[in-house]
């Protein structure tokens, strides 16, 4: 994953984030107006005379307009405050709209590309079985919804951005180029024209299929009953804290546009960083991970409430320090702003979270779960199942280093300022540095993750 390119504040300092830290907090405040809204409806309601109902607003729908609150003032800031339709890395030349003559074969041709690539898409959607229960069921819906739309709006918008790109002819076209036989396309450039776009069909349609849990419960909570309460209220703000790193999430899947300077660059091409991601999401995690048949860390467990039960104390600190890492990990996710993403180069990001290690949602996530399922501690007393549970637990962990270290090969691979940036906080990361020392103490040095896909 990444974000803006960065450059360098100095000799020998650490990389400046082109994705300043308020980009995503504007969104996060967006995002609790609404909320907000949301929890005040029947008061508003009744105030302004407005028909309907006069209930708080908990359904899908008021959840996916949580995603128009949090990426709006995001964008406006981008573009507003921060320019960075401006930044060379878009590629885009506005000067060009003035003496450059349009040209429609290479127009049609992106947009032909752009429409077999969605019928694809579509088409693997529908052989998924998944998708079409659940949760996966609300998310082809809103993207049925949204096709129609999608389809004529990209006439104008390819139109538009052709005028403006110093090289028009991208990844899209040159898929486009090869389907309808047309000379000066690159395979390589039909991959990553497929990486990125398996990437937006994989992860958009699962974030979009999570985006309205956890909504109707914080919406609906009741701060003051559970005020006093620690169980409830750590719970609370967990989830409160997961529909936040959601929703900005999923922004970063949906607003990935060139003059926004939050294209996908390039996808990971090596297959180890493919395997390593998609064995942490749905449909393979339900049989890997967790509660599934491979790596089951959970049998005979309780939650921690359950296991310090009776100890007030110990409750509260045990509520602090779960909402500390999911806050962490909610942080990593704000802090690329409009640019998040799986298994993409999008620049890199320095500040935020990530001035202190070069991966903080992988390792508040694993800690999370080592101090919210407390595998060492089961109901049947068995000791076998003490050791099953943090022996699986541990596995998991490692795919999580492993998926860490294919993205960091991937970036590495393509920018020398992500370079710079791992080479300091190799150095000076206050939680990177002594890992590594110890990592590069007990590990011989890797080789590189694998080889590129196709």
């Amino acid at each position: 994953m990444g974000g803006a390119t960065a450059t360098m504040t100095g000799t020998g300092g650490k990389p400046r984030s082109d994705v300043s830290a308020l980009t995503g907090l504007v969104g996060v405040a967006g995002l609790l107006v609404w909320i907000a809204i949301c929890r005040s409806w029947p008061h508003i309601a009744s105030s302004l005379d407005i028909p309907g109902p006069r209930e708080r607003m908990v359904g899908p729908s008021a959840a996916l307009m949580g995603l128009v609150f949090a990426s709006g003032p995001m964008v406006l800031w981008s573009v507003l405050v921060e320019k960075v339709h401006r930044n060379p890395t878009t590629g885009i030349d506005w000067s060009l709209k003035h003496r450059r003559k349009r040209d429609r074969s290479v127009t049609w041709t992106k947009i032909g590309a752009l429409w077999i690539t969605w019928a694809i898409i579509a088409a693997l959607y529908c052989l998924g079985r998944w998708y079409w229960t659940d949760n996966y069921a609300f998310a082809l819906d809103v993207l049925a919804t949204a096709i129609a739309p999608m389809v004529a709006l990209s006439v104008p918008y390819v139109m538009w951005l052709d005028r403006v790109m110093i090289e028009p002819r991208d990844h899209s076209w040159h898929f486009g180029a090869m389907l309808m036989g047309q000379l000066g396309w690159d395979p390589e450039q039909v991959k990553k024209h497929w990486r990125a776009w398996i990437i937006k069909g994989f992860f958009g349609a699962f974030m979009l299929s999570i985006v309205p849990g956890g909504f109707a419960h914080v919406v609906n909570a009741d701060v003051m009953t559970i005020a006093g309460n620690p169980v409830a209220l750590g719970v609370m703000t967990i989830e409160l804290l997961f529909l936040i790193d959601v929703q900005i999430g999923t922004v970063g899947y949906l607003v990935t546009m060139r003059p926004l300077d939050a294209h996908i660059r390039s996808g990971n091409p090596f297959v180890a960083g493919w395997v390593a991601a998609l064995v942490c999401y749905p449909p393979f995690v339900w049989g890997i991970i967790g509660n599934g048949l491979v790596f089951n860390y959970e049998q005979n467990t309780r939650d921690w409430g359950y296991w310090f039960s009776g100890h007030e104390t110990l409750l509260w600190v045990w509520a602090g320090w779960l909402v500390v890492l999911t806050g962490i990990y909610a942080w990593a996710t704000v802090a690329f702003g409009i640019r998040f993403s799986n298994l993409t180069y999008r620049g890199v990001i320095t500040n935020g979270p990530y001035a202190f290690t070069r991966h903080p949602a992988y390792l508040s996530k694993n800690l999370f779960w080592w101090c919210s399922v407390l595998p060492f501690l089961v109901t049947s007393g068995s000791y076998v199942e003490m050791i099953r549970n943090s022996f699986f637990l541990l596995l998991v962990n490692g795919i999580y280093f492993w998926r860490a270290k294919t993205e960091e090969a991937h970036l590495l691979l393509e920018d020398a300022r992500y370079r710079e940036y791992h080479a300091w906080m190799g150095r000076h990361g206050l939680i990177t540095a002594p890992l590594e020392r110890l990592y590069r103490a007990v590990l011989p040095q890797p080789a590189p993750a694998s080889e590129p896909i196709g």
